[in-house]
């Protein structure tokens, strides 16, 4: 199995979360901080936390759906190299950017920005393995 196909499924796995704030609401988007202000929109019913999480799975969902293509599992999809070069580059960026993050959280905790900068460095590393396991035969 390639570095590639387990991309693949952590950016599904993300992708599957954020549905999960979505239909459970407040309680888990606090737990994975999202930020009181996301919860509190959640529980007064208001549709913006809906739309921004529906967002970011959307996002993740294709992100995924690029690994995979990258994996041989699907057909292959458009600007394979180019889109995949860009998620391995958001997903280290956002990583990186997060740990600034933590001494002006913006609304979130630095534990958020800590455990979440770690967990986009991972995916980008594997996204990275990945993208030079496959580059040959994208």
């Amino acid at each position: 199995m390639s570095f590639m196909f387990f991309a693949g499924i952590l950016s599904a796995i993300a992708a599957i979360l954020h549905l999960g704030c979505i239909y459970f609401g407040a309680s888990w988007y606090r737990f994975f901080g999202a930020g009181e202000h996301m919860a509190k929109l959640a529980e007064q019913g208001s549709i913006q936390p809906t739309m921004i999480t529906s967002g970011i799975f959307l996002v993740l969902a294709i992100w995924s759906l690029y690994a995979f293509s990258a994996a041989g599992v699907i057909y292959k999809l458009p600007f394979l190299k180019t889109i995949l070069v860009l998620i391995t580059s958001i997903y280290l960026l956002r990583g990186v950017v997060g740990f600034v993050l933590m001494n002006q959280p913006l609304g979130r905790s630095p534990e958020f920005w800590f455990w979440s900068s770690i967990i986009c460095i991972f995916y980008g590393v594997i996204h990275c393995i990945g993208l030079k396991q496959q580059w040959s035969l994208l």
